[in-house]
């Protein structure tokens, strides 16, 4: 069994599913599978094509699967031979270490490293929780057949695959990423997958009917120039849809504080928005949006809000955001390891009403 089967958009699919179906002790199990089995994908020397010419420094292949096998994989179809292989576009930079990040970084950067195998499970339970929302805004918009659409720090598979179906063969589905590991299998057919700082990089050629992010700018440092360059990609008549969190706005785990569980659950989340503010991230950037919008010169600025009070892909989401930072949580005295476990073993009840901070949605046009 390889990463090709619990890695990716499958093991985020398993994620949520596995508590449903077996509890929190299968959980924990398919955790400690990914997190062996992602350090091992990303240990593994990248493959080189049987006669590849390519010059050092040149853009890294990315392998490709066509929508349509994609699609069977995630439903649990055959084992999915290798398709035809996408390049980053020339100007985008070939690695996304050794080198500033403003989608998604290190230790001076993005807090929830796309490597780690939580970060799938992660995914998984964004999408649970927010698709919905987000697809719900895309086809207010009216995106449909033949359109082109960029999807900034991507992260997961599950919008672009999303925005795929809707533009259909004859559209196309930019998705783009500091570290694409989780997008990278989903390249082929409408989409195509490239590495690419949002704040540094040109964007990609040949302009936009829509460009997206979801709680991508939040943690961008430089978040004016990153807005500057997504409005620039937009055709005429092209819109930009943001949503990002405001943790500012709803700061609790728990908005229902009832006993010493939820208090230190609430004391942890607390501890991880400083950890994201020492980083840059923005903790009221949320409530913005309808503001830079238009200031960015967008017309018909429209905004909302959505934040789940309970749900069990809250505690999917929580459980494996916990285990993605705890040590740096102890490191800088922020929680003890006796206090995590302790918190992990009360969200493993399912008793514990957790909560997101609220996301806000917001869109305009480009005249």
């Amino acid at each position: 069994m390889t990463c090709d089967h619990l890695g990716g958009s499958v093991g985020s699919w398993l994620g949520v599913r596995v508590y449903g179906l077996a509890g929190w002790p299968a959980v924990c199990a398919l955790v400690a599978l990914l997190a062996a089995l992602a350090l091992a994908r990303h240990l593994a020397p990248p493959l080189r094509r049987r006669g590849s010419d390519r010059a050092p420094g040149a853009a890294a292949p990315i392998v490709a699967r066509s929508t349509d096998e994609r699609t069977a994989h995630l439903a649990g179809g055959r084992r999915l031979a290798a398709g035809e292989r996408s390049r980053c576009g020339r100007g985008y930079r070939r690695r996304c270490h050794n080198r500033p990040m403003s989608e998604h970084g290190t230790d001076h950067g993005y807090l929830l490293d796309n490597k780690q195998a939580e970060a799938g499970v992660r995914f998984g339970a964004l999408a649970e929780l927010f698709d919905q929302v987000t697809f719900r805004h895309v086809d207010r918009i009216g995106i449909g057949p033949g359109m082109r659409c960029w999807e900034v720090g991507a992260g997961g598979p599950s919008v672009p695959l999303g925005l795929a179906e809707r533009v259909g063969p004859t559209g196309a589905v930019v998705a783009t990423d500091l570290d694409v590991g989780w997008t990278r299998d989903i390249a082929g057919g409408a989409i195509e997958v490239l590495v690419h700082d949002v704040a540094a990089d040109p964007p990609p050629p040949g302009g936009f009917d829509l460009v997206h992010a979801r709680l991508v700018l939040v943690h961008v440092a430089d978040r004016a120039e990153a807005l500057r360059r997504m409005v620039s990609a937009l055709r005429p008549g092209g819109r930009l849809l943001l949503e990002d969190a405001d943790p500012a706005l709803q700061p609790l785990l728990c908005p229902d504080e009832s006993g010493p569980e939820q208090r230190l659950a609430n004391r942890l989340r607390t501890g991880f928005r400083t950890l994201m503010a020492a980083r840059g991230a923005d903790l009221a950037y949320g409530r913005t949006l309808p503001r830079v919008l238009r200031e960015a010169g967008l017309e018909d600025v429209r905004a909302d809000a959505y934040f789940p009070i309970t749900s069990p892909a809250c505690a999917v989401l929580e459980d494996a955001t916990v285990r993605q930072i705890r040590h740096r949580l102890v490191e800088h005295g922020l929680a003890t390891d006796e206090e995590i476990d302790r918190h992990l073993a009360n969200v493993a009840t399912g008793r514990l009403d957790l909560a997101t901070a609220p996301m806000i949605s917001a869109w305009g046009r480009r005249p």
